[in-house]
């Protein structure tokens, strides 16, 4: 397995590792030896692999408001990252999309975080991703998590997904826009004015 980052992206890229997947292998991510804000999520959605970008869609819009930066510089800048747990749409299931196919995890996490040697903050979204980057947090409620993550201690945050979807979480639980959100603007913001 190739350990440059270079190497390790056109490998991703060529990846077919995963059989069968309902509209294929259409890996995506967005990575560069700079960054320094590395976005987990799960694994791309129907929309995302129809655009071949991540977050171009309502959840992207509330990210990107969360982080305090526009669409620019979140695409743009390549101190940004956006690494999923699965690399290509897993399909649909029976109550969203499926779970992020375990192989991709097994073939490319370990090996791309070790060429990213700037990481200096995580958002991490979803079980799956709070399973891998956060074990101790491992089957938490998501609620749980993210107050457990609410500092960014060692540089890491939970986030709820910043789908419509949650709007409800969100007004229930207003601290979090209220106070962990500042927050994560603050540590962008200085991590974006360094060259």
């Amino acid at each position: 397995m190739p350990d440059d980052l270079a190497a390790l992206m056109a490998s991703m890229r060529a990846c077919r590792i995963c059989d069968g997947l309902e509209l294929g292998p259409n890996p995506i991510f967005q990575l560069d030896p700079a960054v320094r804000i590395l976005i987990v999520g799960q694994a791309p959605g129907r929309i995302t692999h129809g655009k071949n970008r991540p977050f171009d869609d309502p959840s992207g819009v509330r990210l990107r408001a969360w982080l305090g930066v526009d669409e620019a510089t979140f695409y743009g800048d390549p101190r940004i990252g956006l690494f999923p747990m699965g690399l290509c749409f897993p399909g649909s299931g029976t109550s969203g999309d499926k779970p992020p196919r375990a192989e991709c995890a097994v073939a490319w996490r370990r090996p791309v975080m070790a060429a990213l040697k700037d990481v200096q903050l995580t958002l991490v979204l979803g079980q799956y991703a709070i399973a891998w980057h956060l074990p101790a947090l491992k089957g938490m409620a998501v609620t749980e998590a993210v107050k457990r993550s609410s500092e960014g201690q060692d540089g890491v945050f939970v986030l709820p997904h910043p789908s419509p979807r949650n709007n409800r979480w969100l007004k229930i639980n207003d601290w979090f826009e209220a106070d962990v959100i500042p927050r994560i603007q603050s540590t962008v913001s200085e991590l974006l004015k360094e060259p």
